[in-house]
């Protein structure tokens, strides 16, 4: 068995490695029921104290910092999962550092490296411009995901233009050569861009079949299912309508289908429905979709974290993983 840690004392008496540090150094700032808890932990774990002061003074937090956007949205719950699933075998906690705007980024990054508050950090799509590479100290480990724009470190990403080529030609094979498009709007505070090129292959994909692109058939929305509602409702009541749409997220594709529910439209019969990203709730609303391995990207992103701390390096800081995409055939197109 390996030799417990301070990690594993805070966790068998339910408090944080900061009060079991304060314990070890007989700190009167701790309440008499509290310690007596974490010295129990101790006895039972058979720990040492002189290898509490060693883990102390290495500067370590044993924590990982989670950097990410909208982390209630499901695919984003998802790659989180994916993350704590891998750390729940290991000393390392996850401390979430959610981010709502550029100027935000800006003020965490300096706040997590200039307080060391984490061993290292996975970031989710959040894209880094200049200032923000400039903020991160060059030691500390960080691991990207959803993002290819931090070209020094790990990234973990998807070829969404090929995933836009991949869910048009799947539309036009049954028999769809009249096909409306629905993302995100592309201008968000964050600069996201996976829309952006889902829709690039979703035009190279038409033209290459000898298809017209109908912008009266495309629309970016807000990333809420109301909005893309709304937006099919709009291009679904024209004269000239398409018969299936590809949406660039399953989010985005369930306000498509309640959209032609509301119309009485048959789905598939009357108009198909393409998502992309396969959250857990396409499986339960039947939805075709491009998967794009949500769950599997956070382990992946878990684990070459440990690895890095453990080692001390990766060996490949700047190598990039790209993971498969794949078609999950349900019952909408």
């Amino acid at each position: 068995m390996r030799t417990p840690t301070i990690r594993d004392v805070a966790k068998r008496a339910g408090v944080g490695i900061g009060t079991v540090s304060r314990v070890l150094n007989g700190s009167t700032q701790v309440r008499e029921e509290t310690r007596e808890r974490v010295l129990a932990a101790i006895r039972e774990l058979n720990f040492s104290p002189n290898a509490a002061a060693r883990q102390l003074s290495g500067g370590r937090t044993f924590t990982i910092g989670v950097v990410t956007p909208f982390f209630t949205y499901p695919s984003f719950v998802e790659r989180l999962s994916g993350i704590q699933e891998v750390l729940d075998h290991s000393e390392y906690d996850l401390v979430l550092y959610s981010i709502r705007s550029q100027a935000q980024l800006q003020d965490r990054l300096r706040f997590l490296v200039g307080q060391r508050r984490a061993d290292g950090l996975i970031v989710l799509s959040l894209r880094f411009d200049d200032e923000d590479l400039r903020l991160l100290n060059p030691d500390l480990p960080l691991i990207a995901v959803d993002n290819d724009t931090i070209q020094r470190y790990p990234r973990i990403v998807i070829d969404n233009e090929d995933g836009g080529r991949l869910a048009t030609e799947y539309l036009i094979a049954h028999g769809h050569r009249a096909i409306g498009f629905i993302g995100e709007v592309t201008d968000s505070a964050f600069g996201f861009t996976p829309t952006r090129h889902r829709m690039h292959g979703f035009r190279e994909a038409l033209a290459a079949a000898g298809l017209a692109y109908h912008a009266a058939w495309c629309r970016l929305v807000s990333l809420d299912q109301e909005s893309a509602r709304q937006a099919a409702r709009e291009i679904l009541s024209q004269n000239e309508r398409p018969t299936a749409f590809f949406v660039a997220m399953d989010m985005l594709a369930f306000g498509v289908l309640a959209a032609a529910e509301d119309m009485g439209l048959r789905v598939p019969d009357d108009v198909a429905v393409m998502g992309f990203d396969d959250i857990q709730a396409a499986r339960y609303l039947h939805l075709t979709t491009v998967r794009q391995h949500l769950i599997e990207s956070g382990r992946l992103a878990s684990q070459h974290m440990l690895d890095w701390l453990s080692a001390g390096h990766l060996g490949q800081e700047n190598q990039q993983i790209k993971l498969p995409l794949e078609i999950v055939e349900r019952a909408t197109v």
